[in-house]
This record gives C-alpha cells, sequence and structure tokens, in this order.
C-alpha cells in the first residue's frame, strides 16, 4: 500500500483539522481561534491502494513568517517531504484566502484546493463556480462543507487523481510587466542550460529571484552564472518598480498577489444579496457591547468554576468512598504490614487523592473545549484588549493565558501567535499565574477543607480571578522594568459562531481525561510510592517500644476498667496522667482517648525521623514565615514534579498510619484540623504563583529559546510565590 503525505496549509479559521477530521474519521483538536493548532497534528485515511496521511499545520496569512507557528509551516512546506498541498479555502471569506493561495501557487507543487464551509456559503447567497475556478488555475477545486460532510467523497477522489498523476503547472499570471521580466529571466536560464539542485523549475527561480527571495538567492549566489545574471536581474527589478512605482519589493508582490486574487474572484465568485444580519452579527451586537460585553464574559466564567465545583461534587464523593473500601479491602488480605502500608498507605492513597479530582478537570476543559470551538475565545480577546493594554499586555495575549486555565505546556506553545518577542516573553511570564488543571485538585481540597459547600465554588472561582489579577500587576511590573518597549497594534480575525461538534467535545474532553488518568497512573504513582518510602524509612524501633509500652498500659488499665465498671474518675485520670507523661495530650476526655493520642504522636514523631521528614525539617525555616509546617513545605517541593503530585503527599504525610475509630475521615478534614486557616491561604498563594511543572518549565525554555530567561522564570516566580504568600499569611492573621 503505497503511502500518500497531505500538506493541509490554509488561513486560521477556514476549518482545516474539521475537515481532516470529516475525511479520514480521526480526531484532532480544533481550535475556532487563530493559532490554536501550533504544532504538526495527523489523520490517516486508508482507500484503494493508498494510506493517505494529512498532516495538519499551523493556519497562516502568509508565507512569510511573522510569528513562529506560521514559520513551523512555511518550513515543512519548503523543506519538508509531502505529496500534495491541500488548500482549505473559507468559501464566505474568497477573495482573503486566495492571497495565501497565491503563494501556495508559486511553489509550483502537486496542489487541491477545498472550498470548505460551503453551507455557510449558500447560507450568506454566495456562490463560487468551482468548475471555473479549476479551469482557470489548472488545479482542482472542489465545494466542500467539514460540517454536513458534502462531496468529501469528491475530494478525496481529486487527491488520489493529483497524486497519480504528473504535475500540472498551477497558472498563476501576473501583471503583463512583471510577466515580461520573468520570462527574460526564465529564457537566460534555459539558454545556460541552468538546472536548479533542488529540483525548482526556472520558472520558480525567477520568481524567487525577482521577489528578492533570501533562499533562492543563496542558492543562484553559488552557480557560475550569477555574474552575468546579476545585471538581467537588476534591469528586470527596475522595469518593475518603474511599472509600479514604488521601490519596495514586498508592495509589488502584495499588490501582483490582490490584483490576481481579485481579478479570480470576479470570474468565480456571484453572491446574492441578503439584507437581514447573520447570526453572528446578531449575536456579537450583545456579546461585545462596550457595556454588556465585558460583565456577560465574566459571568460565564464564574458560572464555569461553580460548576467546576458543584458538579464535580457528587462523583468526588462516590470516587473518594470507592477508593476508601478498596484501600480497606486491600489491607485486610495482606498480613506483611509492609506491603500493607506501601499498597494502602502509599499507592490507592497517593494515587486516590488524584483520581478524586477527576470529574473537577473533566468540567473545566469542557468549559474550555466550548470557549473554543463556538468562536467566543476571540470576542473575549477582543473584550480584554483595552484593559490588557493597560498592564502592558497584547490582546492577543489572552489565548496563551485562557489555556493556561488548562495546562502551561500547551499556553507557552500558543504565545507563538504573538509576533513581537517581548510580547511573546512577557505573556510566558505571566501563563503561570493563570492556574492550570494540574492545581484544580489542590484549590478543591482546599476550598472544600475550609468553606461550607454553597461557598466553596465562590472560592474556587475568587482563586482564579485573584491568580489572574496578580498576573496582571505582575506584567505591569515586568513591563516598565524587564520587558521595555511599544507593544503591537491588536489585530484579529473574529470567526463566525458555530454549534459546537459533540464528538470534537467529547474527543477533547475524553482525550485531557485519558492523559490526566495515565499521569496518575504512571508519574504520580511512582512519586506516590517515592514519598511513602521516604516518609516511612528508616524505621525508629526505640520509638515504636517507647510508645507501645505507655500505649499497653493504658490498654491494661481499660481491661482493668471494663469488668468492674466501678473504676473512679480520679484513678482513671492517675492512670492517664502517669502513661502519658512524656506525651503531648492535652486533658484527655477518656482512656479510648488518650491511646488515640498516643498512636497520632508516635506517628508524627516517626514520621519526623524519616529520610522526608528530615528534608522537611532542613527547609522549614524557609517556609516557616509562611506559616507552613514541614509537610506543607516538602508538598510545595514535590509539585515541582507535578502539582497533582502535591494532593497526593499532603495525602500520604497526613493520612499515612493515622488509625481512626469514628467513621472513615476525609482528607479535607485531616487539612482542616492540621492546617490553620491563614496557613491554608498563603499555601494556595504559593502553588497559584511558584514555577509550574517541569514539563512546562521545559518547553518554556524551548519557546524562549534562551537558559537565561529560563533562570530568570525560576527565579521570578520562586520569589513572587513567597512574598505574596507571605503577605496573605500575615493579613489573614491579623484579620482573624
Amino acid at each position: 500500500m503505497k503511502k500518500i503525505v497531505i500538506a493541509l496549509v490554509g488561513q486560521p479559521n477556514v476549518g482545516k483539522s474539521h475537515l481532516a477530521n470529516a475525511i479520514s474519521g480521526s480526531n484532532l483538536k480544533i481550535g475556532n481561534f487563530a493559532g490554536v493548532t501550533v504544532e504538526k497534528a495527523t489523520a490517516r485515511l486508508s482507500t484503494e491502494d493508498f494510506a493517505i496521511e494529512f498532516i495538519d499545520l499551523p493556519g497562516l496569512y502568509s508565507l512569510e513568517d511573522f510569528s513562529a507557528d506560521e514559520k513551523v509551516t512555511k518550513d515543512f512546506l519548503l523543506t519538508g517531504e509531502y505529496d500534495l498541498i491541500l488548500n482549505v479555502i473559507d468559501s464566505t471569506n474568497l477573495d482573503r484566502n486566495l492571497m495565501l493561495t497565491t503563494e501556495l501557487m508559486e511553489l509550483q507543487k502537486k496542489m487541491v484546493i477545498a472550498l470548505n464551509m460551503d453551507d455557510e456559503a449558500i447560507k450568506e447567497g454566495i456562490n463560487i463556480n468551482s468548475d471555473a475556478m479549476s479551469k482557470i488555475l489548472s488545479i482542482p477545486c472542489v465545494r466542500v462543507s467539514s460540517k454536513l460532510k458534502t462531496n468529501i467523497d469528491l475530494l478525496v477522489k481529486q487527491i488520489l487523481h493529483v497524486t497519480k498523476n504528473s504535475l500540472v503547472t498551477p497558472k498563476l499570471v501576473y501583471s503583463d510587466e512583471v510577466e515580461e521580466q520573468l520570462q527574460t529571466i526564465v529564457r537566460f536560464l534555459d539558454d545556460k542550460h541552468f538546472r536548479s539542485p533542488n529540483s525548482l523549475s526556472n520558472r520558480q527561480i525567477a520568481v524567487g529571484l525577482l521577489w528578492q527571495k533570501k533562499e533562492i538567492y543563496a542558492l543562484m549566489h553559488e552557480q557560475p552564472l550569477y555574474i552575468e545574471l546579476q545585471p538581467l536581474l537588476n534591469n528586470a527589478l527596475g522595469h518593475v518598480y518603474m511599472y509600479c512605482q514604488c521601490d519596495d519589493i514586498e508592495e509589488v508582490i502584495n499588490r501582483q498577489h490582490t490584483a490576481f486574487a481579485a481579478g479570480l474572484g470576479a470570474e468565480v465568485l456571484s453572491v446574492s444579496k441578503v439584507k437581514n444580519r447573520n447570526l453572528t452579527q446578531k449575536i456579537d451586537t450583545l456579546l461585545i457591547h462596550k457595556l454588556f460585553g465585558l460583565p456577560i464574559f465574566i459571568f460565564l466564567m464564574w458560572g464555569l468554576f461553580q460548576l467546576t465545583f458543584t458538579l464535580g461534587e457528587i462523583p468526588m464523593g462516590w470516587i473518594e468512598d470507592t477508593f476508601g473500601w478498596l484501600g480497606e479491602t486491600i489491607g485486610e488480605s495482606i498480613t506483611n504490614e509492609a506491603l500493607k502500608s506501601l499498597i494502602v498507605d502509599g499507592i490507592i492513597a497517593g494515587v486516590g487523592s488524584v483520581i478524586m479530582f477527576l470529574p473537577n478537570i473533566m468540567i473545566l476543559f469542557l468549559g474550555i473545549a466550548l470557549l473554543e470551538t463556538t468562536g467566543y475565545m476571540s470576542r473575549a480577546a477582543f473584550l480584554l484588549d483595552g484593559f490588557f493594554h493597560k498592564f502592558g499586555l497584547h490582546g492577543k495575549s489572552f489565548v496563551p493565558l485562557v489555556t493556561g486555565f488548562g495546562c502551561s505546556v500547551p499556553a507557552y506553545m500558543a504565545a507563538r501567535t504573538l509576533k513581537n518577542k517581548k510580547d511573546r516573553l512577557l505573556t510566558m511570564f505571566i501563563i503561570g499565574f493563570m492556574s492550570c488543571g494540574a492545581r484544580l485538585p489542590v484549590y478543591v481540597l482546599f476550598a472544600g477543607a475550609f468553606f461550607e459547600e454553597s461557598m466553596a465554588g465562590n472560592a474556587l472561582f475568587a482563586i482564579y480571578i485573584i491568580g489572574a489579577l496578580m498576573g496582571l500587576i505582575a506584567a505591569k511590573i515586568l513591563r516598565v522594568t524587564a520587558f521595555k518597549g511599544e507593544d503591537e497594534p491588536f489585530v484579529m480575525e473574529m470567526p463566525k459562531y458555530r454549534l459546537p461538534s459533540l464528538k470534537l467535545l467529547w474527543f477533547v474532553v475524553y482525550s485531557k481525561s485519558i492523559m490526566y488518568i495515565k499521569k496518575a497512573g504512571t508519574f504520580i504513582l511512582l512519586a506516590s510510592m517515592l514519598i511513602w518510602f521516604i516518609s516511612s524509612y528508616p524505621k525508629n524501633i526505640l520509638i515504636e517500644e517507647e510508645y507501645a509500652t505507655k500505649i499497653e498500659a493504658l490498654q491494661a488499665q481499660l481491661e482493668e476498667a471494663a469488668p468492674a465498671e466501678k473504676t473512679e474518675a480520679d484513678s482513671e485520670a492517675k492512670a492517664i496522667e502517669e502513661a502519658t507523661a512524656n506525651a503531648e495530650i492535652k486533658e484527655p476526655a477518656s482512656i479510648e482517648d488518650a491511646i488515640a493520642a498516643l498512636e497520632n504522636e508516635k506517628h508524627e514523631k516517626l514520621v519526623e525521623r524519616t529520610y522526608l521528614g528530615i528534608m522537611g525539617k532542613a527547609i522549614e525555616p524557609a517556609f516557616a514565615p509562611l506559616g507552613f509546617d514541614w509537610k506543607m513545605g516538602v508538598a510545595t517541593l514535590s509539585g515541582l514534579a507535578a502539582k497533582e503530585v502535591i494532593v497526593s503527599t499532603l495525602g500520604v504525610l497526613y493520612s499515612l498510619g493515622d488509625e481512626v475509630t469514628e467513621e472513615d475521615t476525609s482528607l479535607r478534614e485531616i487539612i482542616a484540623s492540621n492546617i490553620s486557616l491563614a496557613s491554608a491561604m498563603a499555601f494556595i498563594v504559593f502553588v497559584m504563583v511558584y514555577l509550574p511543572c517541569l514539563a512546562a518549565t521545559a518547553v518554556f525554555a524551548k519557546e524562549a529559546e534562551s537558559l537565561k530567561y529560563t533562570v530568570y522564570l525560576v527565579i521570578f516566580t520562586f520569589a513572587t510565590a513567597w512574598i505574596l504568600a507571605f503577605i496573605t499569611y500575615n493579613i489573614v492573621n491579623l484579620l482573624a
């Protein structure tokens, strides 16, 4: 079976990913916003004797790579290995899309044009004569609708037909003067029997030279005929500049492409008058209204975080109970205490404390997917542009910042859409303030521990909003210090609103959930086992024997007192006092309470003398001003690997060996009883601000293309987190 590689190329928001999904049945991440597809995605289809692979390249307006994601597409088109370009065009914006098509035609590659969104064009009274367009360009043009899947089979048929046959040179015609100069250069190359070493035609070489493309000049400069070619080329450029009455080659190129696109559109496009405004215009009158737009956006975000907590609460309880039952059941069947502790207290407690928050993660990702796929995200960026500029950020920064609420890794990559390097770096420094999904379990844990259920959703929303506001303040400080300079003006396309695809939404939520579960079952599992080990060893026999003696004495007193049922209160108190002389127990109400208190104290002292306890005690002075005990300090360090590990670390440290006689006590209740409100608030602020996970940091280093900025990020986030947590701790204490 022969393999065919298809490069999907088009401007942002033309439905490339959706079309690949419709053709192949595969699922790609689709976002209705420029720059969402920041890396190549693939889809596959087997038909006849061919295995077709579609490579979905980042959307771009021009092959002149202005941004990092556009450069990905240009580099692939110029140097990548592929058989055919599938140029996807938005049928409702033909003239604008044809500007890129003319540049693609200059590449002299096999090509098929998909006139996508044909259903929307028909509704707007737009008709494109695809047959006439095919004849004019010598390129197959097919009207399709990825939404309704119309003409998909015909498009695949044309792709196979073009692939099987030899290249038919596209008919891209410039003005008479430009064509005359191109023919002069081509004739010169033909007369010299010149053949390009990289298989470019002499027509492509001529266009590249006339358009002053650096890569073509570099190629020809090494050829012996370049000395003879130079005067001819200078003469050709002089004629072109005189004809166009300008001396800027970029303006010449733009005029030529514009004229060709306009002429082609006039030939193949007909529009019937549609008096009524389309649905997008009607919705925008409200959603981007100068007075109501921003409050609506804030309300929608508030609703998302309310749903994240309230809807997730019920399945969270089920998952927590399931893992509790699982731990008890498995623990009863294991006789070896060390193995039992590893499985129940390490693996089940650690992984279970992370899996418990899966419903919240799913709801959050569903909300972000809805923002992307409906087209609302670009409106939110438009609404916030003026507000963002007050803090030195660009309106397009909204995309990576909102993406950061899901995960910092794609957020750093989405910052590629910002063309100005300082704007891009500034945005990347602030992404960490947008709490990623990995931080959500920490917030839900503490919100549930310190707030009533009716208020926990509001607390969760407040945490995210406060984090975003602190990010804006940090952006302003960085803009006037480290990243001085003028930012570029805000120019953005407003895509049409579209109903989200249920299949797409399911795929986004499913894939993110599977990724989360895989992380819990692999990375977090290993982290939980490691934390269990270093929090359990080395064993301290002396402490165990000391407390065993005290507990046995109390149990003996309890056994003597039970049959008699006449033990006086004074003698019982005396026995308790004798057995717990060196224990940190305050007025136990009964012998049973004294035994439980001794068990807890034994556990505390044993853990303090483990490897983890020794490490925690070593770093405790650095975190003490924030109100953190050594366990909280250790949890923040473990969060450097992945923020979900913070929850599993707390679950292991605060629940390990914690035997309670009442009903099972949840981690939330244990947290609430062991940590003060001031310390909890400071902990949330610290987690909110300090360095994202190691994976995100590695991506930051790659995108920033500088180790220096990565070091700055580490110092900046830790210093800011410590200062803000210190302020929070003291303010809450003062108010309390």
